[in-house]
C-alpha cells in the first residue's frame, strides 16, 4: 500500500475537562440537538448510481473569483472541450473543499478537547461527524468526475496555523468564522450555479451542515470575546485577519489561479485569451450579480461575522480596507475606513436559508 500521509505537524493544544454538566449556553445546546436530529448518510441518502450529466454539469464554476464559464469564449469552444474544461476545473475546486473538509474534521476534533464548556464539546463532536461525512462524499463525488488533486498552498498554511495553536479560541476563529464562511461563500454560489443534480443534491446536505458549524462559531465566539482583555482580543482579531489575508491575499489569489490553469494548460484552448476575455467583459459578466457576491467572501460574510463577533475594532478594519482596496473595485468598499464600515453588509437572519438561496 502506497504511503500518502503528510510528516506529522506538531500541535499544542491543552484538554480541558468540564465537570459541570449542566447546559450553560442554551443557544449552543440546541444547535448541538438541532445537529443530531439533522444527521444524514451519504451511503444512503445521495443518489451515487446516478451518472454525472456533462450538459448540466457544465454551467459549475470552476473558480471562486473569476466566472470563467460565463464569458464569450468560454461559449464559443467546442462541446466536449467546455466539458473537459468544466470537469478538470470543478475538480480542483472540489478537492480543495475536499481537503478543506479534512483540515475541519480535525480543527473539530481538537475543539471537543480544548473548549471549556459542556455545551461546546457537545457540538464540536456532532460537526466532527459532520466533517468526517464531508470528507466521504466529496471524496467519492470526485472520484466519479475525475480524480483528487493536491490541496493549495495558501488552504495548507491556514489549517496548519489553526491546527497548531494552542489557543482554543484561534481555533474557533480561524476554523468556524474565517475557514467555514469561505467554504459557505463558495458552497453558495456553487450550488446555485450548477445543474448537475447529483452535485447540487450534494452540495444542499452540506451547506446545511456548514451554516450550522457558521451560527456555532459566531454564538460561542459572542458569549467569549467580552471576556477577553484588550491584548488577547487584539490577538484574536490579528489571528483572523492573518487567515484571511494567507486565503485570500492577491498574491496567493494569483498563485491559486496559476494552479487552476495548469490543470487545463494540455487543452486545446488559450489560456490568455481565456483569462483576458473575463477582463473584457467582466461589467457584463457581472451585470445584475447580488451584491454580496460582487464583494466575495471576505467582505460578504467573514468580514461581516467578524463585526457581529466583536471583532473588528477600527484598529484592525483599517488594515483590511488596506488590504482589499487593491483587489476590489473601489466603488464596493469605500475609498476610507468610514465609507468601507458602512458598505459592509449585515448577516443573514438564517444563514441555512441563505446559503441553500431562499432569501
Amino acid at each position: 500500500m502506497t504511503a500518502t500521509q503528510e510528516p506529522d505537524l506538531s500541535t499544542a493544544m491543552q484538554v480541558v475537562y468540564q465537570w459541570s454538566y449542566d447546559s450553560d449556553i442554551d443557544r449552543l445546546r440546541n444547535l448541538y440537538l438541532k445537529g443530531v436530529e439533522l444527521q444524514w448518510a451519504g451511503e444512503r441518502d445521495l443518489p451515487w448510481d446516478t451518472q454525472i450529466d456533462m450538459a448540466k454539469f457544465e454551467s459549475t464554476p470552476i473558480s471562486s473569483t473569476v466566472p470563467f464559464e460565463r464569458c464569450s469564449y468560454w461559449r464559443s469552444l467546442p462541446e466536449e472541450t467546455r466539458w473537459e474544461l468544466a470537469r478538470r476545473g470543478a475538480a480542483f475546486r472540489l478537492s480543495n473543499f475536499l481537503h478543506g473538509e479534512q483540515g475541519a474534521l480535525m480543527v473539530a476534533a481538537q475543539l471537543v478537547n480544548a473548549v471549556p464548556h459542556m455545551d461546546a464539546k457537545f457540538y464540536a463532536a456532532t460537526q466532527t461527524m459532520d466533517e468526517a461525512r464531508h470528507v466521504e462524499v466529496f471524496a467519492r463525488y470526485i472520484e466519479k468526475l475525475d480524480c483528487v488533486r493536491p490541496i493549495a498552498g495558501p488552504l495548507k498554511d491556514v489549517l496548519d496555523s489553526t491546527l497548531a495553536t494552542g489557543n482554543w479560541l484561534h481555533k474557533l476563529v480561524g476554523m468556524q468564522i474565517v475557514v467555514e464562511g469561505l467554504a459557505l461563500f463558495a458552497f453558495r454560489r456553487m450550488r446555485q450555479m450548477t445543474e448537475e443534480p447529483l452535485l447540487k443534491e450534494l452540495l444542499t446536505y452540506v451547506s446545511q451542515d456548514e451554516a450550522r458549524h457558521h451560527a456555532y462559531g459566531v454564538t460561542y465566539i459572542e458569549q467569549c470575546v467580552p471576556t477577553l482583555g484588550d491584548a488577547d482580543r487584539e490577538e484574536l482579531e490579528d489571528f483572523a485577519l492573518h487567515a484571511s489575508q494567507v486565503l485570500v491575499g492577491s498574491n496567493n489569489e494569483q498563485g491559486l489561479m496559476a494552479a487552476l490553469l495548469e490543470t487545463i494548460s494540455d487543452l486545446d484552448i488559450d489560456v490568455v485569451e481565456l483569462i483576458e476575455c473575463v477582463r473584457r467583459e467582466r461589467d457584463d459578466i457581472t451585470a445584475g450579480m447580488p451584491r454580496i457576491q460582487q464583494l466575495g467572501p471576505v467582505s460578504g460574510l467573514v468580514i461581516p461575522t467578524l463585526r457581529r463577533c466583536g471583532l473588528l475594532s477600527e484598529r484592525v478594519a483599517q488594515r483590511y480596507h488596506d488590504f482589499l482596496a487593491g483587489q476590489m473595485d473601489p466603488k464596493l468598499i469605500g475609498d476610507s475606513l468610514e465609507t468601507f464600515m458602512a458598505s459592509i453588509p449585515g448577516l443573514p437572519e438564517d444563514t441555512a436559508a441563505w446559503v441553500l438561496g431562499e432569501v
